[in-house]
Order: structure tokens, then C-alpha cells, then sequence
């Protein structure tokens, strides 16, 4: 079930707006081998590339959706277990200097990315079904555990939209 807008800030909606109906942990395995069939056709050339000069790399693109990832599942995984406190935000340009993501391999930087969705999904698939509904705050908004997944699935599917129109030329 999708989440109400009461439980999430409204800069999440553009995320969530993204993400199809049906079972959250269903859309994040099959996104995640969507987005592996795509990603894996990927050269390191490409993956070191950058649309623009200013513009991070595809590499930094691919461990930002993981690093966000993380931050959410946390999020997620706090709300779940009924310890939510105000979460703080976070400096996404950051994170992605400190992240060191051009210095790895791409495949490196997927075996992340993989390891971060597994961790997630193995998070969601074991929690009862009433955790989903619990409720922290964030930005002065409440915050469920659901909304969480449903921010990283619309994450990832904003930047893979990217990815494949300016990074790869697929439209």
C-alpha cells in the first residue's frame, strides 16, 4: 500500500510519485535487476564520463543512489523498530567528494550498490507488516517507515531516468 502524503515531507513526493503500484519489496528486486541489466552494458569509459563538466560522474551517480540508499534504509530501519527521533538531513555534494567512487572500479561500484539493495530488501521483507506504519519525524513532517521505501525506489528510478537520457543516450 502506497503511503498518504501526511506521512512523508513534501519533497519526497516527486520521488514517490515515481514508484508503480504493487508490493514495495517486489518493485525494489525487480528495479534492482533492471537496473543490473542495464548498468552491467555500461564500459568504464562511460561509467567515468560525465554529461557536463560540472556534472558528477556515473560512477558518483551510481554510489550516490547507494549512499542514499543506506541513509534511508537507516531511516527506515529505525522508524521500523519504534526509535524514531528527528532525523537529521544531509550534504549530498559531500558525500559524493568523499566518496571516492571515480577511484574504483565500476564493477566495484555495482557490488555496492547490490550489497546496499540486498541489505535493504532483507530489511523490509522481515519486518511485520505494522512496522512499515510506524512513524518518526523528519524536516518537521512525519516520516513512515513505508514512505522510506518508497523515497529509495523513486530515488533511483529519478536517477536512472538520468542515467540512461544524459548519461547514455536512451530515450
Amino acid at each position: 500500500m502506497r503511503p498518504d502524503q501526511r506521512e512523508y515531507t513534501p519533497i519526497a513526493q516527486k520521488y514517490i510519485d515515481l514508484v508503480p503500484e504493487g508490493n514495495i519489496s517486489e518493485i525494489l528486486n525487480k528495479q534492482n535487476t533492471d537496473s543490473l541489466l542495464l548498468l552491467n552494458t555500461v564500459t568504464e569509459e562511460q561509467a567515468n564520463g560525465r554529461y557536463a563538466p560540472d556534472k558528477w560522474s556515473l560512477k558518483t551517480v551510481i554510489g550516490h543512489i547507494a549512499d542514499v540508499e543506506r541513509l534511508w534504509s537507516y531511516r527506515l530501519f529505525r522508524i521500523a523498530r519504534g526509535d524514531a527521533r528527528e532525523f537529521a538531513g544531509y550534504d549530498r555534494d559531500i558525500f559524493a567528494e568523499m566518496s571516492a567512487c571515480d577511484q574504483l572500479t565500476f564493477n566495484m561500484v555495482l557490488q555496492d550498490y547490490t550489497a546496499v539493495r540486498k541489505a535493504t530488501l532483507s530489511l523490509i521483507d522481515n519486518l511485520p507488516d505494522e512496522a512499515m506504519l510506524r512513524t518518526g519525524e523528519f524536516s518537521d513532517h512525519k516520516l513512515s517507515a513505508r514512505a522510506c521505501a518508497y523515497v529509495i525506489a523513486g530515488h533511483e528510478t529519478h536517477h536512472l531516468n538520468i542515467i540512461k537520457s544524459k548519461y547514455l543516450g536512451i530515450q
